[in-house]
């Protein structure tokens, strides 16, 4: 069981929304799509559901062309932010629902639903109106609605958007769960890159409609191919400065140096851009040889265990993660540090020529 995209594209009056797009998702894999809002999640999702046709290439499930084929003719469930339930039917018909429109047999129904509703744990919950369930149990019914059609693939859209955090972290970890036990090809659009990483699976990099790269999530996290893939996968975005090789050493923007060791080695002489996520700047000196960098502090925000650091550096605005609570005066000086084998090098066009040491150790 195999969804593929052949060169498929969006168009909406005379805007592309998707630019032509190859993907092929495997039966029983988890895939996420992540991206900031208007990167084309949702409208990747459509093409793929047969809610819109593209104006390009070909959809194509278990070697048949669908490109063409009703989203009621194919097996296909789908699960958006604002879920839904009937608040008027119990949990046991809402989940019966799609079932009876398809004129299953009873005896079938009521085995699907109990099957269904005990992988959600939703058993007790059976003969309760929607609007008597918690936020994450409504969720959970909506899911088992999508699920209990057997539809070999189910897109998820943001469906956790709007739960609170308590709810969204039991779902992020009940979701893996679901999709392992379904068998299906699960598709997962979100915003966060912690979402994604929680997930695991396959995941495709979105930045205005194009698929930037897609594969194995910790391989697209650690060895994004370009600086803007590196940028969606990491919140806040990743921080970039300039630097250039000379000979044996990188040269960083305010004088400070490091050996440009393994594969930096053999780069040759010229302009680079350095990157470096958040969550890797320092003002503490852990490493020895980190590199020392005079910034000016914009702003704090304490997100009550970390704290975030908006930095200006040379014109450079900068975001760090400082583990535990700083309490920091904006516009003050900031001497921060940054460990070379935290650093990505790409090249002028964007293209990572270089992993960070620390990834390719992980």
């Amino acid at each position: 069981m195999t969804l593929e995209l052949r060169n498929v594209s969006k168009v909406v009056e005379g805007q592309t929304h998707i630019h032509p797009t190859n993907l092929t998702l495997e039966k029983g894999t988890m895939n996420v799509l992540l991206g900031p809002t208007l990167a084309g999640k949702t409208s990747l999702m459509r093409l793929m559901a047969g809610l819109d046709a593209p104006a390009t290439g070909k959809i194509v499930w278990n070697g048949e062309d669908v490109t063409g084929v009703r989203v009621q003719d194919r097996k296909v469930a789908m699960v958006y932010q604002q879920f839904i339930n009937y608040p008027s039917m119990s949990v046991y018909d809402n989940i019966a629902s799609p079932m009876k429109l398809l004129g299953i047999d009873k005896a079938e129904i009521d085995r699907r639903v109990r099957e269904t509703a005990e992988m959600m744990k939703l058993t007790p919950m059976l003969d309760r109106k929607p609007l008597e369930l918690s936020g994450g149990q409504q969720q959970r019914c909506a899911l088992a609605r999508a699920l209990v059609k057997n539809a070999g693939l189910v897109l998820l859209d943001e469906p956790l958007a709007n739960l609170d955090y308590k709810l969204r972290e039991e779902m992020r970890v009940e979701i893996p769960r679901i999709f392992e036990e379904s068998g299906s090809i699960f598709v997962y659009a979100t915003t966060e890159p912690e979402e994604a990483l929680l997930l695991g699976g396959n995941t495709a990099t979105l930045w205005e409609g194009r698929v930037t790269q897609f594969g194995p999530t910790p391989t697209v996290y650690r060895q994004p191919v370009d600086a803007t893939t590196a940028r969606v996968f990491s919140d806040p975005p990743m921080n970039f400065l300039p630097v250039s090789k000379t000979g044996v050493k990188l040269m960083y923007g305010d004088g400070q140096s490091a050996p440009a060791a393994g594969k930096l080695a053999d780069l040759p002489d010229g302009r680079y851009t350095a990157g470096f996520r958040p969550n890797h700047v320092e003002i503490d000196r852990h490493a020895a040889d980190a590199m020392a960098f005079d910034a000016t502090l914009v702003v704090t925000e304490l997100t009550g265990s970390e704290t975030f650091v908006h930095l200006d550096h040379a014109g450079e605005r900068w975001v760090g993660l400082i583990h535990g609570i700083r309490h920091l005066t904006p516009g003050d000086a900031l001497r921060v540090y940054l460990d070379p084998r935290h650093v990505y090098i790409f090249d002028r066009d964007g293209a990572l020529v270089a992993p960070a040491a620390y990834a390719l150790a992980a």
